[in-house]
């Protein structure tokens, strides 16, 4: 018992840890009755432990090291940023598109400052938020106008809820999809108060089942595209132009939820073909809904384009005010869609960026920081992601770590500052290039050369991957 006592002794006491210049600097950052909390707290936890006749290092510098990384970890926002290097282009776990430099700068300079959000300069009164990122739509699309909310689930149950609320809507069974998160078409429409009219089989509708199930009670013919899976073998579905002249033919509304959304042909780049958002607007929907983070590229957004007519309706809808976006998601959806104006979109838009990079720049990317920090370069794919061409990839190459414990490493990698993220491949952790951003590039060198691989640890760096 004296030599518990003689430890418990030891340990520094409140004020004299006060004191010390690199408490006082902890203080300036955290206030004082934080400080004093973490303090306490870690002296606390020692006297138990040494009371359970625990081995602790109970020195001044080492109760600060424990106080200091216990205030930083309480104050480390779960919402960090990470290096992206697992060849995923667009993560949904990850935040999905990075924003450009310049969709970054202009959320910036309304987040800091009074702006036009709802205030018309011309008239000098109040305006409508809803006016903002239209004519470029409109211009991108060749829509009459358009709207944007703050997802496309939500684009989607607007158009539902405004147009078709107790009213049917025919939708194939091939198309009956779950997005992201486990949410259903069907239960979206539910929520909506519109009726569920399914036509034609999982893998086979023809434009007869949408014409047979056609009747006075019906609102709208509904296409899902089926942006985040594939069906292969004996499968149909009837083209967009049969559909929309089928919808004219019985006075109903046809809509296109496209998910991702493109304003690029995605075969330019080796990828299957994604239908554009101007292909359903030139097929004649009456309105098209789809996704500003995914293959658009910029902010999380539901954007709906369309028949002016159509457009306003949704605008009045009660739900359009609880849907609608803020000042920062416009600022960012509008430096965006500027860039496809101006035909930049492939130097400027992130995702585009790393789609369009080319596999000899991919190369040497992996071998400079195989040079640097060891690892053999190999061949591997990387994947759009977010629900976007499943089923495709872009060829790549990727630096492979051979390591004792690739979940150890990885986990390492993870509790990094700034965290990285890869892949592991068996007894390998691979990295990417083609998702890391250049501007990350000597973080990641850093990160890598700071976990400090023991040689011994290493396999055989010509084990095949």
């Amino acid at each position: 018992m004296n030599d518990k006592r003689d430890w418990l002794r030891k340990l520094p006491s409140v004020d004299r840890l006060l004191s010390r210049d690199r408490v006082q600097n902890l203080i300036k950052q955290y206030s004082r009755q934080l400080v004093v909390e973490a303090i306490r707290a870690d002296l606390e936890s020692a006297r138990r432990g040494l009371l359970a006749e625990q081995q602790l290092d109970i020195s001044e510098s080492a109760v600060l090291d424990r106080i200091t990384h216990d205030l930083r970890r309480d104050f480390q926002p779960s919402l960090r940023p990470v290096i992206n290097a697992t060849g995923v282009v667009i993560h949904t776990n990850l935040g999905r598109a990075p924003l450009s430099e310049a969709a970054q700068a202009a959320m910036s300079a309304v987040a800091g400052r009074y702006n036009t959000l709802e205030y018309d300069l011309e008239v000098g009164e109040r305006g409508s938020r809803l006016v903002h990122a239209a004519e470029l739509l409109r211009a991108l699309t060749g829509a009459e106008d358009a709207i944007a909310l703050n997802n496309n689930a939500a684009a989607l149950i607007l158009i539902l809820s405004a147009l078709a609320s107790d009213r049917e809507v025919i939708i194939s069974r091939g198309q009956l999809v779950e997005i992201g998160g486990g949410f259903r078409i069907p239960a979206i429409m539910q929520e909506s108060g519109a009726t569920l009219v399914e036509v034609g089989t999982t893998n086979r509708t023809r434009i007869e089942d949408y014409e047979a199930a056609a009747n006075e009670q019906t609102a709208m013919l509904l296409r899902v595209h089926a942006s985040n899976f594939r069906q292969l073998g004996f499968v149909e579905q009837p083209p967009l132009s049969k559909l929309v002249a089928c919808a004219r033919q019985h006075g109903i509304l046809a809509v296109d939820d496209l998910g991702s959304g493109t304003l690029i042909d995605t075969r330019k780049f080796g990828l299957a073909y994604e239908p554009t958002i101007q292909d359903s607007i030139s097929a004649g929907f009456d309105l098209v809904c789809f996704s500003g983070d995914k293959l658009l590229g910029g902010p999380q957004a539901g954007i709906i384009v369309g028949k002016a007519a159509l457009i306003a309706r949704l605008k009045r809808h009660p739900l359009a005010r609880a849907l609608r976006v803020d000042k920062l998601t416009y600022a960012a959806l509008i430096a965006t869609l500027q860039h496809y104006l101006r035909d930049e979109a492939l130097q400027q838009v992130p995702i585009w960026r790393m789609i369009a990079r080319q596999l000899d720049e991919i190369e040497a990317c992996a071998e400079r920081w195989a040079a640097q920090i060891g690892g053999k370069v190999v061949d591997g794919r990387s994947t759009v992601g977010g629900g976007s061409l499943p089923g495709t990839d872009l060829p790549t190459r990727l630096l492979a770590i051979a390591v004792a414990s690739p979940a150890r490493f990885s986990a390492g990698l993870r509790q990094a500052d700034p965290p990285v993220i890869a892949r592991v491949s068996k007894s390998h952790v691979l990295l990417d290039p083609r998702t890391v951003l250049p501007e990350q590039e000597a973080d990641l060198l850093r990160v890598l050369s700071g976990l400090a691989i023991d040689e011994e640890q290493r396999k055989d760096r010509n084990h095949e991957v």
